[in-house]
This record gives structure tokens, sequence and C-alpha cells, in this order.
């Protein structure tokens, strides 16, 4: 590619995030009361599960997180794996325990990995029941609370957990009668009160993926330019996967928006005179990506392949 198409790209890439990130809709007075909402909930919790988007790891993560959940227990939950490139979630659930984060790779729609999920959880909520229980407090289920950005499946995975029990249990001592809990176990409670956190607003990068995969409302964004840019992406990861998709026998097109007219074309997304419908291309293009048409993709890499990488390419 030379440096002219790689100039545009980026500059497009660019043009692309400034359409995206200034849309989304958190306002400083958002993140301040989804803050107090979640830390007065946190108080009521023996561990958090921090749901993440399994194609976008890193992307998908609350940048204040840590600062949060001030040291409670977490589990990170890697939802969505049935759309990720296994091989790259398997290095990310390996870079979160390297990190001594306990980490599982999850698919809330079909229940895969959840048991798991659960026994990690009550694991790790376990030193701090028992500690209870040796002050003379009586024995009670680990209670466990989900934080996750927006659409990364928080309602779908409380709902595979909670199966049949989805019925609330009994008010808790010092609970207010609004909070209500769902028994997931014999000894797991889930607080019914999901956590909303707010995507990294800084990240360019971060917000055009999030806008890929829809976390981002497509209202909000310009579909020809995200559409260009996924584009570009996946021609760079997974040449691959859109020409077995799109039954593109020939090399690609060097540019997104050749390729898109290319896809118009065998998709039959056609107007009057054989102009190529390019909304239509571009809605068919992002839906197969999120429905997983495109094959299982993978947009984030774990910080220390990356880094690995990168010093390969100098070398």
């Amino acid at each position: 590619m030379n440096d002219y198409i790689k100039e545009r790209e980026e500059s497009t890439r660019k043009l692309a995030a400034e359409q995206v990130l200034p849309n989304v809709q958190w306002f400083p007075g958002h993140m301040t009361k989804a803050r107090k909402i979640i830390t007065e909930n946190l108080k009521l919790v023996d561990v958090v599960i921090e749901l993440l988007d399994a194609r976008i790891p890193y992307s998908s993560a609350n940048p204040m997180l840590q600062e949060i959940i001030a040291g409670k227990p977490k589990v990170v939950a890697l939802n969505k794996s049935d759309l990720a490139d296994p091989a790259i979630t398997k290095k990310w659930v390996a870079y979160f325990r390297s990190k001594g984060i306990q980490a599982v790779a999850v698919d809330a729609t079909q229940g895969k990995g959840t048991k798991q999920l659960v026994k990690i959880t009550e694991e790790l909520a376990r030193s701090k029941t028992e500690k209870l229980v040796s002050k003379g407090a009586k024995a009670r289920s680990a209670r466990v609370m989900i934080l996750g950005i927006p659409n990364v499946g928080k309602s779908s995975l409380i709902n595979r957990l909670a199966g049949s029990n989805k019925a609330k249990t009994a008010d808790k001592p010092g609970v207010t009668r609004a909070k209500q809990w769902i028994r997931l176990a014999d000894s797991l409670e889930l607080l019914d009160t999901p956590g909303i956190l707010w995507p990294k607003f800084e990240d360019m990068n971060a917000g055009l993926k999030l806008a890929f995969t829809g976390a981002i409302n497509d209202e909000a964004v310009d579909r020809e330019l995200i559409t260009g840019v996924f584009l570009d992406t996946m021609i760079k990861l997974y040449p691959e996967r859109i020409k077995e998709r799109y039954k593109i026998t020939d090399e690609l097109p060097e540019t997104s928006g050749e390729l898109l007219e290319l896809i118009g074309k065998k998709r039959g997304c056609l107007v009057k005179g054989g102009v190529v419908d390019l909304e239509k291309a571009q809605r068919i293009v992002l839906t197969d990506f999120r429905s997983g048409k495109l094959g299982t993709v993978s947009l984030d890499t774990p910080p220390d392949i990356e880094e690995t990488e990168n010093s390969q390419e100098k070398n």
C-alpha cells in the first residue's frame, strides 16, 4: 500500500473518530451519577464481575474501574466469545491472569463459560463470607454485581445466570427495599442493578471499535465513515474472511471505498443504472460483522502482544 493510501486511510480514521466520540451521550453529570450509584451498590457486594466484549476487551473497558471498585475482588468475563477469534481470546485470558486478575470467556446467549464464571466468583467471595462467619455473623450467600459499558450483554448474562431462579429473593437486612437480589446458585446472589459504566471517550481507536460492534448507536455515527475504517481494518487483519464471505476470488482492492463498491455489486445492492447502493452495502457489512457472519474476529490484542509485535516490526 503506497504512502498516499496510508495517509488517506489515517485521515479517514481521524475523521470517523471525530464524528463518533462527540456524539456519545455521556456527559460529566451522567458519569457522576453513575459513579455514585455504583459506589453505593459496591458496599453491598463481595465481588464485581467486569463484563467486556471479547472482540474488543481493551476498548470496552471502563478507564476508571479499578479506582471505582477500590480493591474489591474482581473477575473479568469476556462476553460474546462466540464472535471473537478464539486464539486471541485465550491470549486475553492469559494476559489478565498474568496480571493477577481472574478471567473467563463466556457466551451469555448460549451459556458457554457461565458455570466457570459462577465457580470463580464464589471462590473470590469465600474469604469475605468466611471472615464474617468467624466474627459471629450468620452464614450467607456470596453477593455479586455486574459492571460494564452499554451493550456488552449485561442483561443477557443476568438472564442466563438466573435461569429459572429469576424470582427475587427476600430483602436483606440493611438493604433498602429497592435493592433486589437474584439467586444464581445455592451460595451466590446477584444484585439486580447492573452498573452502567461509560466508555473511553479520549481514545480514538477505542471509540471506533465501539462503533463497529454497535456499542455506540448507529444513529450517533456516520455509517459511511465507520464502515470505511472497519473495512480498512479487516483488509489488514482478516482479508480472507472478507474474501470468503463475499465470494471475492481476486486480490482485495487497496481502499475501503473500492472494496465497499465490490461488496455492493457482489450482494446485488444496485439501483437504477447499475449504481451501487452504498448505504445498503454499509448496513450489510456492519450487520455481517456484528452477527458473526464474517467469522470470529478480534480487534483488540493484549498489550504485551502488541508491544512484542511492534518491537519485531522495528527490528
